[in-house]
C-alpha cells in the first residue's frame, strides 16, 4: 500500500511539472510597468495573474475567466535576507506547494490587484500570519489529476458544473490549490469573497414584511481566482492611475496608412 501510494505521488509530481510548463502562444503580456505594480501593492492584496501554462488553461476554460492563479502579497519583511526591498507574494504552487515568491515572478505577466476593503492592521497581520503558517505545505496532488483530465478530455462541460470540477481534490486541510489557500486566509478573518446570500421574511407587530439578508460563508474549495476580481467586497486597484494620472501627457503616435 505504501509502495502505492509513493508511485501515485511520484506520477502526481511529474504531471504537476508537465502542467506547471508554458505553451509560448499563450504569453500576454504585463498592462501596467512592475515599478507602477510595486508602488501601490499593499500587504494583504490579492495579485490575480493571466497565466500562460498548461494548466492556466483548464482553470480559464472550466472558470470561464482570464484569471488562472492568485498570491497574496504579504509584504517586503519576508524577503531573503540582504534583499529587504523586494515585495513577496506567498501562493500554492502546483509543483513545490505553498511557497513565497519574488513580486518580480510575475512582472512581465498581465496581472490584476484586488484589495480588500476596511481591514485594520491587526486583521491584515492575522490574514498574512495564517498563510505563512502554512508555507511548506503540498499543492493537492489529486486535484492535478482532475486537471490532467480535462486537458487530455476537453469535454465540453455545462457552464454550472465547471466551478465543482475545480473542486475535486483529495480534501487533505494540509494540501490546497491557489485560490483555496487564499480563500481560507480571508474566512480565518471572517473577510467575506463571495458568500451564499440567504434572504428571510419575517413579520413585525404590525404585520409589516420584511426581508432579512444573512451571508452564509461558501466551502473554501469552492473559490476561484476569478472571485476576488467579482467580489464586491474587493476594490480593484489599477497601477496607472493611482498617482497623478494626466491623459494629456501621453505620447502617441499617428498609425500607418493603409497600404503603406
Amino acid at each position: 500500500m505504501k509502495s502505492v501510494k509513493s508511485l501515485l505521488r511520484n506520477i502526481g509530481h511529474h504531471l504537476a511539472v508537465y502542467l506547471s510548463q508554458s505553451r509560448p502562444e499563450a504569453v500576454h503580456i504585463a498592462t501596467s510597468p512592475p515599478e507602477q505594480m510595486a508602488a501601490v501593492l499593499q500587504p494583504g492584496d490579492v495579485l490575480l495573474v493571466d497565466g500562460s501554462s498548461r494548466v492556466s488553461g483548464v482553470i480559464k476554460y472550466l472558470t470561464q475567466s482570464s484569471w488562472s492563479h492568485a498570491a497574496l502579497y504579504i509584504g517586503p519583511g519576508y524577503a531573503p535576507q540582504g534583499d529587504k526591498g523586494e515585495k513577496v507574494l506567498l501562493e500554492a504552487d502546483i509543483v513545490e506547494g505553498i511557497r513565497l515568491v519574488p513580486l518580480s515572478e510575475y512582472s512581465s505577466e498581465h496581472t490584476r490587484i484586488c484589495r480588500p476593503v476596511g481591514l485594520a492592521e491587526k486583521d491584515i497581520l492575522q490574514l498574512i500570519t495564517y498563510s505563512v503558517e502554512r508555507l511548506g505545505q503540498q499543492y493537492d496532488l489529486k486535484n492535478v489529476f482532475d486537471l490532467v483530465r480535462y486537458l487530455i478530455l476537453p469535454t465540453p462541460i455545462p457552464t454550472r458544473w465547471r466551478r465543482k470540477m475545480l473542486t475535486l481534490g483529495s480534501g487533505d486541510p494540509t494540501r490546497a490549490i491557489c485560490s483555496t489557500l487564499i480563500a481560507q486566509a480571508f474566512q480565518s478573518i471572517r473577510y467575506p469573497i463571495l458568500p451564499e446570500i440567504d434572504y428571510r421574511q419575517s413579520k413585525d407587530q404590525r404585520g409589516q414584511k420584511h426581508h432579512k439578508q444573512t451571508l452564509i460563508p461558501r466551502h473554501h474549495s469552492l473559490f476561484v481566482p476569478r472571485d476576488f476580481d467579482v467580489s464586491p467586497y474587493f476594490e480593484i486597484i489599477k497601477p496607472a492611475i493611482q498617482h497623478n494620472f494626466n491623459s494629456k501627457t501621453l505620447k502617441w503616435e499617428q498609425p500607418p496608412l493603409t497600404g503603406e
